[in-house]
């Protein structure tokens, strides 16, 4: 959303005022009034000034009584509150007949720009931001509320919990304390901090908004009703009806002791505006995000080899629970004993309600985590321990050197819910490969030319053998369908 803010001018003018009588007493007998003095100028109008906001006599008890909670929660992170600006470009494509004729025609890159929130958690500069604040960025600079500015590295994303995290260099840089958003209650308060509107407000200073939470363990789901600058499904999220607008974005969600409990992400708006429906990721799982970029340079998903589905609904359209619709073989849930067919009825204390539950607490959950799961029919809480994903922990090989390669296997096909059973998976590639081939990382090679894809191994040895120049195709599959694809192969 667009806004074009106009200038507004507030003017006071003060007509037909008058003072009575003497400055010594509001009440004059009519003799001091025959005797009184008249002037041809109106006496001057005394304005009273609160004790708490007199010059030089400033009252402690009305200032302690401003300084209510949120007051003291806003000051004590707003300090370390970002506004992020990101210069980008984007694929557009031509459909211009003429362009097409001239040969200007198909894809073409523009320059973007946009801008979102963020906060220092760290003073050797990490800031904690939205995944889509940042997406497709070739620069970003932060602002400090003191008016500093820096260009800020882009240090890894997760779009799946639309977290990402910047790096800054610079001398006594402000923290926002982090707390938890574990045991968060209905209806305490809250404070949503940051930039909206970018620069279409003067100064670095972000703007505090305050209201309570509503709800916590909220799934939301793709809607047109959205904020424009979301996508994707949000689960587990923290409720709000702080007012949240475009441009907070990755800013902070405060409790009332001053310590950071969210991040601010998401709104539902029929208007593009604040509507009392703001959503902000939790700050456990954010904190275990950026944990894991610093550390690996990705995020370390957990897998326990199960997938669920919706069990029936009631007549009311109720739903209780979930049914196991697979079960990976040498999973973490097959050594469990976890059969398809079985009704879930919570995970880790987490009662479920729909698929999109269980896949809350698997968002939250590493690899070492214990999972506990409690099934319909069974007296005793199913313990399992997660583990790394087979992809992850699964060899690699390289070829044409951008590309990373693993070989398919059940778990591996389960884990990325992959309709072949072999193959070579693409687990990394350069952008400038994914251009020429048109290939992407979950890709998997099926076939090159004549020759069957069973294993990375079987398309290392083929790509080394493609000599000379030629046509080469390849079979391979892409979001559950096979696709084709040719190319001139140079060696």
């Amino acid at each position: 959303m667009i806004l074009h803010p106009k200038p507004l001018f507030l003017v006071l003018t003060l007509t037909g005022l008058c003072a009575c009588g003497s400055p010594r007493s509001s009440v004059a007998t009519a003799a001091e009034a025959e005797e009184a003095p008249t002037t041809d100028s109106a006496a001057p109008i005394e304005v009273s000034v609160p004790p708490g906001r007199q010059a030089g006599a400033v009252s402690d008890t009305v200032d302690a009584s401003r300084r209510t909670a949120i007051v003291r929660a806003a000051s004590r992170v707003a300090p370390a509150v970002v506004n992020v600006a990101v210069i980008g470009s984007e694929t557009v494509t031509v459909n211009d007949p003429w362009a097409n004729f001239f040969g200007f025609g198909g894809s073409t890159r523009r320059r973007t720009a946009g801008f979102g929130s963020g906060v220092i958690i760290r003073k050797d500069g990490v800031i904690l931001t939205n995944n889509h604040v940042v997406r497709g960025a070739d620069k970003i600079k932060v602002t400090l509320p003191d008016g500093r500015d820096f260009d800020a590295r882009l240090v890894g994303t997760d779009p799946v919990a639309d977290i990402a995290v910047l790096r800054i260099r610079g001398d006594s840089l402000p923290t926002a304390p982090v707390g938890s958003s574990r045991g968060l209650l209905i209806g305490e308060w809250v404070v949503a901090i940051g930039n909206p509107f970018a620069n279409y407000f003067s100064g670095a200073e972000p703007s505090v908004t305050a209201g309570v939470v509503s709800a916590t363990d909220r799934n939301i789901v793709p809607s047109s009703s959205r904020s424009a600058d979301d996508e994707g499904f949000y689960l587990g999220m923290i409720q709000t009806d702080a007012a949240i607008n475009p441009g907070n974005s990755g800013g902070p969600l405060v409790d009332a002791l001053g310590q950071v409990v969210g991040i601010n992400a998401s709104i539902v708006s029929r208007s593009g505006g604040s509507e009392g429906l703001g959503f902000a990721i939790p700050i456990d799982r954010a904190m275990r995000t950026a944990d894991d970029l610093l550390k690996y340079g990705h995020v370390r998903r957990a897998w326990v080899g199960l997938n669920v589905k919706a069990a029936a609904a009631d007549a009311w359209g109720r739903t209780r629970g979930v049914l196991v619709s697979s079960v990976a073989p040498g999973s973490p849930a097959a050594k469990a004993h976890v059969e398809e067919g079985d009704h879930l009825l919570a995970a880790n204390g987490r009662a479920l309600a729909g698929p999109l539950d269980f896949e809350s607490v698997m968002l939250d959950l590493r690899a070492g985590d214990d999972l506990d799961l409690r099934i319909e029919g069974d007296a005793h809480t199913v313990r399992m321990k997660a583990a790394a994903l087979p992809s992850e922990n699964a060899p690699r090989v390289t070829v044409l050197k951008d590309i990373q390669l693993v070989t398919v296997t059940p778990q591996i096909q389960a884990e990325r819910n992959l309709r072949s059973d072999s193959g070579a998976l693409i687990t990394s590639i350069s952008s400038e490969l994914a251009g020429q081939l048109g290939l992407s990382d979950g890709d998997v090679l099926l076939q090159i030319n004549g020759t069957r894809i069973r294993t990375a191994q079987d398309a290392a040895q083929i790509f080394e053998h493609l000599q000379g120049s030629g046509q080469v195709r390849i079979y391979f599959e892409h979001n559950g369908s096979v696709v084709v694809r040719d190319f001139y192969w140079r060696s």
